[in-house]
């Protein structure tokens, strides 16, 4: 199977000064490939940069060339790592759990079989952002706007025009990736910006810097409806402060992300990156702040995706119990 990706991206500057864990044996590396792609997202997203981070920090612990790459999110990155274009593929749960039982958008009527999970990531909250003046403080107040939705196939892109259909919200959507849709919102060419990413989302926050915006979520009576018609998210609340000069706090919807990557993967080199991420979270905190939750207590918010066995066995060494349908 081929690991190889795309054009690589520049990996994210590593930072000095973390004690990392120590690389497999050379007789366990002997099946590993020479390089690694992980699937991102679009620039200016939570993905991008925990992906290129990741990247980079395999690169320097494991001394495998490593590279993150620009795409259009998880039902891009499923499919990706499904053929074996990508060799990890960062991934909202709900558009892995569609890949695995045949209903992607990208790739409808394929069994995304060859799908393993590898570790949490974070949780994703849905979010909204417009300009102060525009009049929009809650997705109902987007009717008949101009709403850019983000990617198409990724987790923005594929599910807030659900949501909005849910709530019955008539927007003229469009998709754009997150750096371009800040900048439409900014110059003018949309009325709000929604999106789906782990906060702090780096282009809300270039945002909040350089103009007088309004971050929002949903209103009460707008998550009563959508926790009851799409069951693969849950309720969270954005606390104030995240973003600075925002202290409000923003009640909204979520879903877990995993690291998600090929059956095929060398069992050694599973197992060697799951250590190498559960063992060094100041790093990858470093990295992104959301990695706060990429914990070994997170490792039971995957209910479906059955794990790699590299993980398994890692897991199992710190003591978790993975059930026997979990175990790929």
């Amino acid at each position: 199977m081929r690991f190889t990706g795309f054009a690589a991206m520049a990996a994210a500057a590593l930072i000095a000064g973390t004690a990392l864990v120590a690389p497999a044996a050379a007789e366990d590396r002997k099946d590993w490939p020479s390089e690694i792609t992980i699937g991102t997202a679009s620039q200016g997203g939570t993905y991008f940069v925990y992906g290129n981070g990741l990247a980079a920090f395999i690169g320097e612990a494991l001394k495998v060339n490593a590279s993150g790459e620009v795409t259009g999110g998880p039902v891009q990155n499923a499919t990706l790592v499904q053929t074996g274009e990508h060799a990890i593929g960062l991934m909202t749960m709900g558009p892995a759990r569609e890949a695995w039982t045949g209903k992607s958008e990208l790739a409808p009527g394929l069994e995304h079989s060859e799908l393993r999970a590898l570790f949490p990531m974070y949780m994703t909250p849905f979010q909204g952002i417009a300009m102060t003046g525009s009049g929009v403080g809650s997705v109902t107040e987007l009717g008949g706007k101009r709403v850019a939705v983000g990617p198409a196939g990724g987790t923005p892109g594929t599910y807030w025009p659900r949501f909005l259909e849910t709530l019955g919200v008539k927007a003229d959507v469009s998709y754009a990736g997150a750096s371009d849709a800040a900048g439409q919102l900014k110059d003018g060419l949309i009325d709000g910006f929604v999106f789906a990413a782990g906060v702090p989302i780096s282009a809300f926050s270039q945002l909040a810097a350089e103009a007088d915006v309004k971050m929002f979520g949903f209103t009460d009576a707008e998550l009563a409806r959508l926790l009851e018609a799409h069951p693969e998210v849950s309720a969270l609340t954005i606390p104030a402060g995240t973003y600075p000069g925002h202290d409000y706090p923003q009640n909204t919807v979520a879903m877990w992300n995993f690291a998600v990557v090929h059956a095929d993967m060398p069992d050694s080199l599973a197992y060697e990156i799951v250590k190498l991420v559960m063992e060094n979270n100041d790093r990858m905190r470093q990295i992104h702040a959301s990695a706060a939750d990429t914990v070994l207590e997170n490792v039971d918010k995957n209910g479906f995706l059955p794990f790699h066995p590299g993980a398994v066995r890692y897991y199992e060494e710190k003591g978790l119990v993975i059930r026997d349908g979990l175990k790929g």
